[in-house]
């Protein structure tokens, strides 16, 4: 289970769309929706639950007392908004994990998808939409930076006159995406700071930054200004945040909550149990 990633999950769903094997959500609902202290916008990746409807994951979001649902893609924008919900984290054809900003033979097509969808983005309340760096398939790390900050001057100002945030995604080149180019919050943070975009940050993904990096709080703490979203996943293996993995997520979210971040907590594991009750334990756990 180490080794699952957003295409291999959404593969799953359309063998299990085939065979009709979808849960009921009514063990899991609560009666009322559950107030959260505020701190902390949660809200969860769709792609971690690829056997539950869209509409029925905001429903049960909004019902636990999330803001939102992550990494939808434009036709489903609108979705979370039936159960008072946004959709906070969409993709807009900003490239993919592999091939995206760090080779400017990419940057057109990127930017024809974010002049297409930042507007779509904007009508449906989207605050954000994500890109990548692309792998390095040989390239330096700083000609890949020159590139990525080419390619997001050039799309900087679609972001900016429309009010949503592109966000380039940090990830680990060590467990789950190997040669990864955007794979140290340093390397990242030198791009936002060249791009110097109010709608330009970076999603600090929490679990590929503990493989990489570790030194959490002081690191976030550090580089808040530069992030736009972040992701929570368990370390190891991208499960439940429980005891049986390294971070200390109550301490974490205190960080982030302390040092003045209104932005979204979006909670990005793939549930080994009952993937309701695993959701609704971590935003038990990160509303701080």
């Amino acid at each position: 289970m180490r080794n699952f990633t957003r295409r291999a999950l959404l593969q799953s769903s359309i063998a299990a769309a085939g065979t009709g094997a979808l849960p009921s959500l009514a063990a899991g609902l609560d009666t009322s929706a559950r107030a959260r202290k505020g701190r902390i916008h949660q809200s969860v990746c769709q792609w971690c639950y690829p056997h539950i409807p869209v509409d029925q994951l905001a429903e049960y979001a909004a019902n636990i007392g999330l803001r939102g649902v992550d990494l939808l893609h434009p036709d489903e924008y609108e979705i979370p908004r039936r159960y008072g919900l946004v959709c906070t984290m969409g993709y807009a054809e900003g490239g993919e994990i592999g091939k995206a900003l760090n080779r400017a033979e990419n940057h057109a097509a990127i930017e024809q998808g974010f002049r297409t969808n930042i507007p779509r983005a904007a009508k449906a309340g989207v605050p954000n939409v994500i890109t990548f760096s692309g792998n390095r398939s040989g390239l330096s790390d700083e000609e890949g930076a020159r590139n990525t900050i080419a390619g997001l001057n050039r799309v900087k100002k679609i972001a900016e006159d429309y009010g949503v945030t592109i966000c380039l995604e940090l990830l680990n080149s060590k467990v789950n995406h190997p040669d990864y180019m955007c794979d140290h919050t340093a390397w990242g943070v030198r791009v936002m700071r060249e791009v110097d975009s109010p709608n330009v940050k970076l999603l600090y993904d929490i679990y590929h930054m503990q493989i990489m990096e570790g030194d959490l709080i002081d690191t976030i703490r550090g580089n808040l200004q530069w992030i736009g979203h972040f992701h929570t996943g368990g370390v190891p293996g991208r499960h439940e945040l429980d005891g049986t993995q390294e971070v200390q997520w109550d301490g974490v979210m205190r960080a982030i909550a302390d040092a003045g971040f209104r932005g979204y907590v979006a909670h990005e594991f793939v549930p080994t149990g009952d993937p309701l009750a695993s959701l609704r334990k971590a935003a038990d756990l990160c509303d701080v």
